[in-house]
């Protein structure tokens, strides 16, 4: 009896599909959604800190306000309101609509724009109700 399993091509995988936009924007959906859970921590831990004392509660906005914690802040942010973004993609599609091949690609790159631009939105506004 002959080995059928030597004689199967391979499947084709990442080295040979070329990155178009969909692909990427599911694949960032997914690190987003997993970075989310990270940031649910950091928003337990505020108010885990607010709940245990002002000391350290106020160790903790120190930790958030230094530029390590605004990166991180800045990250969960764009995570937060990138995967939003990807999500109502997902809603559209779950209606029927947007299957369009240019479409969707036009819907995946303004994605990945209108995440960036409203996340430094959402920061300005911050910055200047915080002042």
């Amino acid at each position: 009896m002959a080995n059928v399993t030597n004689n199967r091509p391979l499947s084709p995988h990442l080295q040979i599909y070329k990155p178009i936009p969909t692909m990427v924007m599911s694949i960032l959906h997914r690190i987003t959604g997993g970075a989310l859970y990270f940031g649910t921590l950091l928003v337990a831990w505020w108010l885990i800190a607010a709940s245990t004392g002002a000391a350290y509660f106020e160790w903790v906005s120190w930790f958030m306000g230094s530029f390590i914690g605004r990166l991180i802040l800045f990250g969960y942010t764009w995570a937060l309101v990138h995967h939003m973004l990807g999500g109502l993609r997902h809603l559209m599609w779950d209606l029927g609509h947007g299957f369009d091949k240019h479409f969707s690609t036009k819907l995946a790159k303004a994605n990945i724009v209108g995440s960036v631009v409203l996340t430094v939105v959402i920061w300005v506004i911050a910055y200047i109700v915080r002042a």
